[in-house]
């Protein structure tokens, strides 16, 4: 343990150095309650998407990377904000009129359109806990519409009545001047209608601990802030929620960087110690755009699932947390790919390099062993010409070329050899595009052919590249990439793969020149 702890405390990955700030924190007197505090937030306003789970992902890889490096325990709360009102119907959900006629209710007082669970509110909280569960995160949840109905935010509550002149000073500072004249931080719930109202205040009654509004129909009222009958805005329920809990760390997305003085400001009129942050840049669709929970423009937990290993996902989610990363179905074979690259490079590393390595980071140090022996990407331009229905029509191909290899004692290329079909069906056989060669191409592939059909050498993918190679540079391909992008564009009807040679290796060279002659005479193309 000594050994790890202190390359920990010298790593440059990004978890341990956070964690080392983190320390730093819990040293200054913030870890006296007994614990260091990790939060996530998540507005449950729609179905969860993968920036979701990438919250509490990354935060909980800065909690392992804490444990190592400090004996002091911690605690993840996974908070959901479901006592928001629900401001619009998000499109990707059945019953949109049934949602039209709620909107402004609490989520948690929504019908639930797919008529699973008590509330739209309930439903998505308990689609974020089984995403989480399947990755086996440690955490608690906690909902708002408990949290203050509970009593638990009771006092927070009070203190902010009590201060609630230093609460709107931060606030109205960073508001519009038409929005300061109607903005309160304290949201009523009516008592009739259910609705959560943006209303301005007429009294604050700190010693109370009530407020008197009138509602949209001019009728007044007066509430205690206690209780679950009155809500914080979401800026305040923020610091707020940092103040009540004693949250040490909590990450969010760039789009809130700018609000970070109003949380840490508000935490701090209430009594608590700003956490330390992290900010981190945005996924976006495939045309550029930030993912939307309402929109459902971004990938899916499941949709990832269906065609990837949950660690390929982890691997995603660790790589460059402040740049903008395109989240879309091609950045799957990728993260597969470059994920089983550094677990087979993880036993070859000494300690320092173990610890900035992403796996130590996904699996939290306990770093499985790869069996693939075929990558993602090969397993792709099988599918593509292998005619499989299934796994196991793929591993035909896969012993010739790996005899020792087997779907039991290799699992994890068994359950890649599925999710490789999966992905090709759904994701690339649909758009493939076959094209004739050129009279060059032409010329070059039947040279290919003929040197195939004298090969006597083992199924050696080096050899076998340099075959390919030796024909793009005789018959001047140039730059040599466009001879293979012929070679992917003529035989499988896309624009790029992994090495050619391997493929030819795993596929088998007779089935290649097979292959080849589909593709001369038209066959493929028609």
């Amino acid at each position: 343990m000594t050994a790890l702890r202190d390359a920990a405390m010298k790593s440059k990955a990004w978890p341990f150095e956070e964690a080392r700030a983190l320390l730093k924190r819990a040293e200054a007197g913030a870890a006296k309650k007994g614990y260091v505090l990790f939060e996530t937030g998540y507005g449950p306003s729609g179905l969860p998407h993968i920036g979701t789970f990438g919250e509490v992902a990354r935060t909980t890889m800065i909690r392992r990377a804490f444990e190592v490096i400090s004996d002091i325990p911690t605690r993840l709360i996974c908070f959901s904000d479901d006592l928001d009102g629900m401001r619009k119907v998000p499109e990707n959900v059945p019953q949109q009129e049934l949602l039209k006629a709620n909107i402004q209710k609490p989520l948690t007082s929504v019908p639930d359109p797919f008529g699973l669970y008590d509330s739209f509110g309930g439903h998505n909280n308990a689609m974020l806990r089984r995403f989480l569960d399947t990755f086996g995160f440690e955490y608690e949840f906690y909902s708002a519409t408990e949290f203050y109905k509970s009593g638990a935010f009771d006092d927070t509550l009070r203190l902010a009545c009590e201060r609630y002149d230093a609460i709107m000073a931060i606030m109205l500072a960073s508001l519009r001047e038409e929005r300061q004249q109607t903005y309160s931080c304290f949201l009523p719930i009516h008592p009739e209608t259910g609705r959560v109202l943006y209303v301005p205040m007429k009294e604050v009654n700190a010693k109370e601990a009530t407020i008197t509004f009138d509602d949209e129909d001019g009728r007044e009222w007066t509430l205690p802030v206690t209780g679950g009958n009155v809500k914080l805005q979401w800026k305040p329920d923020f610091g707020a929620r940092w103040a009540a809990l004693g949250v040490d760390f909590e990450m969010y997305g760039k789009d809130h960087s700018t609000n970070t003085p109003i949380y840490d400001g508000i935490c701090e009129v209430l009594g608590g110690r700003k956490p330390n942050h992290f900010s981190y840049e945005l996924f976006l669709d495939f045309e550029g755009q930030k993912i939307s929970k309402s929109k459902g423009n971004g990938l899916t937990i499941d949709e990832w699932l269906a065609y990837a290993a949950t660690e390929s996902l982890s691997y995603f989610m660790y790589q460059k947390p402040k740049t903008a990363k395109r989240l879309w179905w091609d950045v799957i074979p990728k993260a597969v790919d470059e994920y089983h690259q550094q677990l087979k490079a993880y036993p070859t590393q000494d300690i320092d390099a173990q610890v900035n390595n992403p796996v130590w980071h996904i699996h939290s140090g306990k770093v499985p062993e790869s069996k693939m022996v075929v990558s993602f990407g090969m397993l792709l331009n099988l599918a593509s010409v292998a005619g499989a229905k299934d796994a196991a029509g793929l591993w035909g191909f896969i012993k010739k070329y790996a005899p020792d290899a087997s779907p039991e004692g290799n699992p994890d290329l068994d359950a890649a050899a599925g999710h490789a079909l999966a992905y090709f069906n759904d994701k690339i056989a649909p758009s493939r595009v076959y094209r004739l060669p050129s009279d060059k191409e032409r010329a070059a592939i039947l040279d290919l052919r003929g040197r195939l059909l004298a090969y006597d050498g083992a199924a050696d993918d080096e050899a076998l590249q340099n075959i390919c190679y030796a024909v793009g540079k005789e018959h001047a391909f140039e730059p040599l990439r466009d001879w293979f992008k012929a070679l992917y564009e003529v035989l499988m009807g896309a624009s790029e793969g992994p090495r050619f040679g391997g493929f030819i290796a795993l596929y088998g060279v007779a089935e290649t020149v097979a292959l080849i002659d589909r593709a001369l005479g038209g066959e493929l193309a028609a």
